[in-house]
């Protein structure tokens, strides 16, 4: 018998960031190899992701509970997959698909899909001796991405009154992980002086960045300016600023206006949404803006596009969900320069990596990304240096579920010993 045959499959349900219950899958090979994954959720969700299953009991976690996620995996999924190879991962991955039947992985759920996906990945690796980067990679995968670090939280991800889900900073001051992560942590820390010293909470949100009551995201943007600055670093050319908008969160369909519910109460039309970002690409070292407009908002994506595309990074992220379709749609129409990529929203590392592809063939790039709602899990790490996306979101540098994914970028660097680099995306 082939060694790298599935031999189990079993699954658990587990706690996320959040304390909310997620899933957990194991596989084991016929040599006796393991592989395990965690599966994160979100909060901030894109209507065209694919379906997270929960059990909707309310006597069990409000209704949030994944028995019957994990329940599919024993039942359903295991005994259908027993016996493939998971060396040959687009063949197991089809077969989940083929399983489910759905567009949007309903019936056994892209969360239960997802966790047997990653598991048989892990244990790929593992019967092979390789870390999970080199066996998604080979060889030549070298490249450390630049982070995108979250040191403010708002939207969905914060009790405050902020409408922009994030703004993060951008550390590309040097050519290794270990410099640009240091960079981040010692700008967060003197955030956090400059929040205490202006009177506002150091409280932190779902993803570990602070999440004060400023007004305005001007004021946040201010903010940061100012604490890269007294951290002893040059805003722009060693480290900048990136925004998540979650556009999608405040968009009102009827009326077809951007309304700041959270904050000010102001209004905006797809145009004015586009004119403010292009005024402030001339105040702040900005490089990249992502969920800048509406997942449907498709004629104001091309309007911003034209306008401003040439000079900040438009990343999609409810608008493309990590869906090759949605990419295509976006490539035919001039929608956005960049797409994030998270592995729940598509349900395989397969699909997954066929939309990394699509996206680099037609000069988009990749920023590979975590969820609000994570785990220890640190497949993430090793997908940015598998696929060389040289960009990674995974929030602040604190909370462990965020920081597991930079120590695992660390242990990388260190394994790859002077053979990686980084390079600035926005140079």
């Amino acid at each position: 018998m082939n060694k790298n045959t599935l031999s189990d499959l079993t699954a658990f349900e587990c706690l996320d960031s959040r304390g909310f219950p997620t899933i957990s899958v194991t596989a084991t090979l016929s040599d006796g190899s393991t592989g395990s994954a965690m599966v994160p959720s979100g909060a901030s969700t894109g209507e065209y992701e694919a379906h997270e299953l929960r059990d909707g009991d309310p006597q069990r976690y409000s209704g949030k509970g994944v028995l019957t996620a994990v329940e599919n995996v024993k039942t359903k999924i295991a005994p259908e997959v027993k016996g493939l190879d998971v060396l040959d991962l687009a063949a197991f991955d089809q077969k989940l698909i083929d399983l489910d039947g759905t567009e949007n992985k309903s019936r056994l759920g892209a969360n239960a899909i997802l966790g047997a996906s990653l598991a048989a990945a892990h244990a790929g690796a593992n019967s092979l001796e390789v870390p999970l980067f080199r066996h998604l990679g080979g060889t030549n995968a070298r490249k450390l991405p630049i982070p995108l670090v979250n040191i403010i939280n708002g939207g969905a991800h914060a009790a405050n009154s902020l409408d922009f889900q994030e703004f993060m900073i951008v550390p590309h001051c040097s050519t290794t992980f270990f410099e640009n992560i240091r960079c981040a942590s010692e700008v967060f820390h003197v955030l956090k002086k400059n929040l205490k010293k202006k009177g506002f909470s150091t409280g932190i949100g779902d993803e570990g960045g602070f999440a004060p009551d400023l007004k305005s995201p001007k004021d946040a943007l201010d903010i940061l300016v100012e604490s890269i600055t007294d951290a002893g670093y040059e805003p722009g050319s060693q480290v900048s600023i990136a925004l998540d908008v979650a556009a999608s969160e405040f968009f009102d369909e009827a009326k077809g206006r951007y309304t700041f519910k959270k904050g000010s109460g102001e209004s905006f039309t797809s145009s004015q949404m586009i004119e403010m970002y292009a005024g402030w690409l001339e105040s702040y070292p900005l490089v990249s803006i992502e969920d800048g407009l509406d997942e449907n908002d498709w004629e104001g994506w091309r309007e911003m596009t034209e306008k401003i595309g040439g000079l900040v990074q438009l990343v999609g992220d409810d608008l493309f969900v990590t869906n090759v379709k949605r990419l295509s749609m976006g490539i035919e129409r001039g929608a956005g320069n960049s797409i994030l990529i998270k592995l729940n929203q598509i349900g395989t590392v397969t699909e997954t990596l066929q939309t990394i592809s699509l996206a680099q063939e037609n000069g988009y790039s990749s920023i590979i990304s975590h969820r609000s709602g994570e785990t220890e899990d640190t497949t993430i790490a090793d997908l940015a240096v598998a696929t060389g996306a040289g960009q990674i979101k995974t929030g602040s540098v604190c909370r462990s579920e965020r920081t597991a994914k930079y120590n695992r970028l660390l242990w990388i660097e260190t394994f790859l010993a002077g053979t990686s680099f980084t390079e600035n995306p926005f140079a």
